[in-house]
């Protein structure tokens, strides 16, 4: 991924008005990402821990998207896989994000979700720049680069579902 700015990437967000995106926090020290080890920028809201963000290069365009965090609830099952990477995490390493859809009629079936990375560092788990516990990692016989493919084609699709 090409490096970003904030007024780029605050103008690229889709579901979320104006002034939302405007007053969204930026990750800081934006020059300082692994921008070529990243097909998307994600980041988790420090002051609103159930918000997160991402930022990616879909049909030609930047996209951004806000999403929710589901709740957890106490004794309620949690996924441990994200459905972009593919890389497996204890209960706490993935968590259920929902999008409001762009462009929203108004219906009551406004919103997708999917399972990711709490971390949102996808990109980075399957480069294998950063590790989860053993057993994280599938063993597959595809390569890195496939890999990447088909976190890019994961994320492509649930970007399709918002827009």
């Amino acid at each position: 991924m090409r490096e970003l700015s904030e007024p780029v990437i605050r103008a690229s967000f889709i579901n979320c008005s104006k002034g939302a995106a405007q007053r969204l926090p930026v990750p800081r020290l934006l020059s300082e990402l692994p921008w070529g080890d990243l097909d998307f920028l994600g980041w988790r809201d420090s002051a609103a821990p159930d918000r997160s963000y991402i930022v990616a290069e879909h049909g030609g365009e930047l996209v951004g998207v806000e999403f929710r965090c589901a709740p957890r609830t106490a004794g309620a099952y949690h996924r441990s896989m994200c459905s972009l990477c593919l890389t497996t995490h204890p209960s706490s390493g993935v968590r259920l994000m929902t999008a409001h859809k762009a462009r929203s009629t108004g219906d009551r079936y406004n919103t997708v979700g999917t399972y990711i990375c709490s971390d949102l560092a996808c990109s980075l788990y399957v480069r294998g720049v950063k590790r989860v516990e053993p057993g994280g990692i599938l063993k597959e016989s595809l390569t890195v680069e496939e890999k990447i493919e088909r976190t890019k084609a994961n994320l492509a699709a649930f970007l399709d579902k918002i827009r």
